[in-house]
């Protein structure tokens, strides 16, 4: 049995979330992933997935396996691109995310300058408004809008965005323009329920925060959808700057309770922090960041 190859299928079905998702993006047999998966719970003598008909699910050993397997499998990656030279000139493969309308607006335009000033470096963008998990998944970098936690990674600042509160030009004359955050219990409000709770909104900074419960008839988890539902005079929305900012220049929405808004959130261009350093990567990093910066000023 080749170990390191049984190792590849199951971490492949443990991300694709079933055997015959992963036989697919593998372009193998359903029938050969399943017997590599079985030779190789027979190889340890414990079973490493639950499998019913309708989910495929981690036993406790397989948990701890599969860990072991995506470490092992990166440091066999890295040896390999050293061999073929990653260390030496900057080539290959990168894989990079971003959440998904601030990748389209800023990451793409700065990743389509760095393909045509690096020929010989490939890059997969991901772009997804969910956590991707450094660690656990292929990603070689990643931008993060909001407070990091603490941990191993390396962070690069590369600017800040305000949240803002906005309304259509026809919404504000028909119902008039808040002047203060209590002021929202007399407006219809669209909630964005993945940048915060659909039932207030948070306003102002340390001692003079407070929470605003705020009447919302339509909740969406999409920022697309609630500034299109705000454009129509639906009602205000609460959305991060860039999401906003194409609308705002049309004159579609204006920006209320600018002077009680919160921090601005801070944006950053984090990476696992390896030693050494793929050349690939630095490259990356090194093109990457001013180039945000100066998209990106301080509280965009």
């Amino acid at each position: 049995m080749n170990q390191l190859e049984a190792m590849a299928i199951l971490v492949a079905v443990v991300d694709a979330g079933s055997l015959s998702a992963a036989s697919r993006e593998l372009g193998l047999p359903l029938a050969t992933v399943s017997r590599k998966i079985g030779a190789l719970e027979t190889h340890l003598h414990t079973r490493l997935l639950h499998r019913t008909t309708r989910q495929l699910s981690l036993t406790e050993a397989g948990a701890s396996y599969v860990a072991a397997c995506r470490k092992i499998l990166e440091e066999v990656g890295e040896a390999e691109r050293a061999a073929m030279g990653e260390y030496l000139q900057p080539r290959g493969e990168l894989t990079v995310t971003a959440p998904a309308v601030f990748g389209r607006l800023h990451v793409v335009p700065v990743v389509a300058e760095f393909l045509a000033q690096y020929p010989e470096i490939g890059i997969n963008l991901v772009l997804t408004d969910r956590v991707v998990h450094l660690m656990e998944e292929p990603v070689d970098a990643a931008i993060r809008i909001g407070d990091l936690p603490d941990s191993s990674f390396m962070a690069t600042g590369v600017g800040a965005v305000r949240r803002v509160v906005c309304g259509s030009p026809a919404y504000l004359k028909a119902h008039g323009t808040p002047s203060v955050p209590a002021d929202l219990a007399g407006h219809e409000c669209v909630s964005f329920e993945v940048l915060e709770s659909k039932r207030a909104w948070v306003f102002g900074t340390g001692k003079s925060e407070v929470s605003i419960p705020v009447p919302s008839r339509l909740a969406v988890n999409t920022a697309e959808a609630a500034i299109d539902a705000a454009v129509l005079g639906v009602g205000l929305i609460r959305v991060l700057s860039y999401q906003v900012a194409g609308a705002l220049s049309e004159g579609r929405l204006r920006v209320v309770l600018e002077p009680y808004e919160t921090a601005s959130l801070p944006i950053h261009l984090v990476h696992k922090g390896q030693a050494p350093l793929p050349l690939k990567l630095r490259a990356f990093l090194d093109f990457a960041a001013p180039r945000l910066r100066m998209r990106l000023p301080a509280g965009t």
